[in-house]
């Protein structure tokens, strides 16, 4: 009998066929000694979303049977799978090897654990930098003063019974974008997340997604962010970071008065915030693609 947890392993897409075969490959050829299947979730994708699919017999597809997009996406997973242990990773995304593995032996060495992370590589259209987090685990306490990118979906890896406890993907979330630092807040309220500090996903950015953007969700998300998580604003730190993306936010999208006042309100918060002088350069005529370019470069975002 095969001592270690089954893990099923959720990918929703949408119409990104090349990509979701990489995804699924990198998932497949992962060197872990216990049972993986995949999920794939069609959201709102048409049949030659998966042209590219491999035929394996741990594969299985499914539609998106709750709220359109990526929060109940993931969900409809959720709630499908059997195995003990759940993960996600996107699309767009793949999982390099030993990364399952080294999740499962940090999960074994926690007595109680039930949500691990690891690092991330960035991935701007060919050039890559390392994000690290610098710890073995992640508090609630670490993710009010920042959202700690490397903490990706695409590389969490959790207990179902648990996920099911704390509560699933939020599928208010608008756009279902900030779900993810939504859920961490919520799992690390109940106990720390562990985390692989090795980069052992590969996050894929590319200028024709990032320079599309649809800055009122993002703007929405962020608020909402505030309103369900107020101790966010407990920390100076954490909560100009929020004001001075919602300043940039509103900059990028021509909102200038916005713009000020948001920014504004960073700068009394935290005279230091970068977002907010961002924000200011782009409301005075300085490109949003620009800047966003220059942050990518680096494995950054606003």
């Amino acid at each position: 009998m095969n001592a270690l947890p089954a893990v099923c392993v959720i990918i929703p897409t949408r119409n990104r066929p090349a990509l979701l075969a990489r995804a699924v490959h990198s998932v497949l050829d992962q060197d872990y000694g216990g049972d993986v299947r995949v999920v794939v979730v069609l959201d709102r994708a048409e049949p030659d979303a998966l042209r590219d699919l491999p035929d394996s017999p741990r594969v299985v597809v499914m539609k998106n049977e709750r709220t359109p997009g990526l929060s109940g996406a993931r969900n409809t997973g959720v709630l499908a799978a059997h195995e003990p242990l759940v993960a996600f990773c996107d699309d767009d995304d793949e999982w390099l090897p030993g990364k399952l593995s080294a999740q499962i032996a940090a999960l074994t060495r926690e007595p109680g654990a039930t949500f691990a992370s690891c690092s991330i590589e960035v991935d701007f259209d060919g050039r890559r930098n390392v994000r690290l987090a610098g710890a073995d685990q992640v508090t609630y306490a670490d993710l009010l003063p920042s959202r700690m990118a490397m903490l990706h979906s695409s590389t969490f890896l959790i207990d179902r019974d648990s996920l099911i406890a704390i509560g699933l993907v939020d599928e208010h979330a608008p756009g279902s974008q900030n779900e993810d630092w939504d859920l961490l807040l919520r799992a690390a309220r109940q106990r720390p997340i562990v985390h692989v500090d090795e980069p052992l996903v590969r996050v894929h950015w590319s200028a024709r997604s990032y320079f599309s953007r649809d800055w009122e969700t993002k703007i929405s998300s962020l608020e909402w962010m505030l309103d369900r998580h107020p101790d966010i604003t407990t920390s100076a730190v954490g909560a100009a970071r929020v004001y001075g993306q919602i300043a940039f936010g509103h900059a990028a999208a021509g909102a200038r008065r916005e713009a000020w006042r948001w920014s504004m309100r960073a700068i009394r918060t935290r005279w230091r915030e970068p977002r907010a002088y961002l924000a200011l350069a782009t409301a005075g005529g300085v490109s949003a693609d620009w800047v966003l370019a220059q942050l990518h470069r680096r494995g950054r975002g606003v």
